[in-house]
């Protein structure tokens, strides 16, 4: 097909304002009480394979919107394409059929982005092209910017992710990749609700910041004179749930925190959270593994997942390695009896120039060394076990190490997608963990921490065994869409404002 030659964008767009004044002089006023009775997409989907004879039997006016992606202007019959999220569809039209005054005065001045709404019978062309006979098209919305490159793509990173809307309309992959984000989700509640786990909600604005460590966003409540916290986790609500008398919780909702911009890091972002009465970090590892088969078998149609360069096969074990398994796994030259020495440690942070503080603790140090070392090696699906207590001061400890907690991280194509451990629930423990944490010089540097007492009267009040995972659905997406940086699966991520 031949389409209409590009031009001067400034030049084009005030064109298409005179076009847009000349026919609001007219009376146009955006209509909106025309109705649709089928999708483009039922169209293609129920009468691609027709035969022309079988489809002038089909005596039936479809109604049908879209936004026009393609033209071929010719004289007294053109062809338009529209589309409708992710399907497209031909509509011939002729003066024939929509009056020659209007053909030629109207709808020749209509534009690629143009809203129009049209009603037809549905037949083939000559090129066995499905298409819709056009009886009446209505203009609904003008569009008086041209579109990037004509519907060709848009390619600058930037102007992507700042104008949303303008990539969803160049690049039907973006699109689709929003679908899927919607769809994992509806499959994460169904599998959720089927596995009898109550939805609830909880504060976004806390008084006090709790539940992870991280710097919040900070924000006033003028009518009560207070600084409030936009949360950096749901977890201290949701296990006063659990002590209120629920046995299975789960939140989908947004977690803020005042830190670092990067491909897998926003400051908003979006998090499930469950908690499951009377279980422990074991239970919830063979959770995670349900859920992700789940998952990838509903998306994928199979147990495979595709991520850059590589394949997870979801229906093979999950690695499971301690932290110092795994470092010693994944780094050669690291020998086991260094990572029990404080002044060998030492040394391999120099080797590695990972930084450290003079007073951090060999089990501080061990983790520094994971995240720098390790993390991004962690490609095929893996549990992460045995963190230290000291970096886990929610979590229960083990019975026969009290210096290392019952908590995993859930690895997968280099990055960590879950976080789950046996709760604590030992107020006098709880206690003395939040004291030390508010009373940490060096956090308080960085970080703000509060010592909640509310929460930890709750506790007194007694909490059964229970196991919490909370899990990065962003990230997750990423996994699902093959997608390398999480703007790409966040509609509108965070950005710097252009000033």
């Amino acid at each position: 097909m031949l389409y209409k030659k590009k031009i001067n964008e400034s030049n084009e767009f005030e064109i298409r304002k005179k076009k847009f004044l000349k026919i609001y002089k007219n009376k146009f006023n955006f209509p909106n009480n025309f109705k649709s009775n089928i999708t483009i997409k039922k169209i293609n989907k129920k009468y691609i394979n027709y035969t022309k004879e079988e489809l002038l039997k089909i005596n039936i006016n479809f109604n049908i919107t879209g936004r026009i992606i393609k033209q071929r202007i010719m004289g007294k019959a053109s062809f338009i394409i529209i589309r409708e999220l992710l399907e497209e569809i031909q509509i011939y039209v002729t003066e024939k059929k929509i009056s020659s005054e209007f053909y030629n005065n109207e709808f020749k001045k209509w534009d690629i982005g143009d809203i129009v709404a049209v009603q037809g019978k549905i037949f083939k062309t000559k090129t066995e092209q499905l298409s819709i006979y056009c009886s009446v098209i209505i203009l609904l919305s003008k569009s008086l910017r041209p579109l990037p490159e004509k519907f060709h793509g848009l390619h600058n990173q930037e102007i992507r992710y700042r104008k949303r809307y303008l990539d969803l309309l160049s690049n039907k992959n973006i699109m689709k990749n929003f679908i899927i984000r919607s769809k994992i989700l509806n499959i994460i509640r169904n599998f959720m609700n089927h596995n009898k786990f109550i939805e609830v909600e909880t504060p976004m604005m806390q008084n006090i910041p709790g539940g992870a460590n991280a710097k919040p966003f900070i924000t006033h409540h003028n009518s009560l004179n207070i600084n409030m916290y936009l949360r950096i986790s749901p977890e201290l609500y949701l296990k006063r749930l659990i002590i209120g008398g629920f046995t299975k919780i789960y939140e989908i909702n947004r977690n803020f925190r005042n830190e670092g911009i990067s491909k897998k890091h926003n400051p908003e972002f979006t998090m499930m959270e469950l908690y499951i009465a009377y279980a422990n970090y074991k239970d919830l590892m063979k959770f995670i593994i349900k859920l992700i088969k789940n998952i990838t078998k509903k998306i994928n149609k199979n147990y495979q997942i595709k991520y850059q360069e590589y394949i997870f096969d979801i229906n093979k074990p999950f690695k499971i390695l301690t932290m110092k398994n795994a470092i010693l796994y994944y780094n050669k030259n690291i020998k086991k009896n260094e990572l029990n020495n404080i002044n060998k440690i030492k040394k391999i942070t120099q080797l590695y120039n990972i930084p450290i503080k003079k007073k951090w603790t060999i089990e501080k140090i061990i983790v520094k060394i994971f995240k720098e070392t390790t993390e991004n090696k962690l490609i095929q699906p893996t549990f992460i076990t045995e963190f230290p207590t000291e970096v886990s001061p929610l979590a229960r400890k083990k019975n026969n190490n009290k210096k290392i907690v019952e908590r995993f991280e859930f690895f997968i194509g280099g990055m960590e997608i879950g976080n789950g451990f046996s709760e604590l629930n030992d107020p006098k423990d709880q206690k003395k963990r939040f004291l030390k944490q508010t009373n940490n010089k060096n956090q308080l540097k960085n970080k703000i921490s509060f010592y909640d007492s509310e929460y930890i009267e709750a506790l007194e009040y007694g909490m059964p065994p229970t196991a919490g995972l909370g899990i990065g659905i962003d990230r997750l997406i990423m996994i699902m869409t093959n997608q390398k940086n999480i703007k790409d699966v966040i509609l509108f991520p965070t950005l710097k404002p252009i000033i």
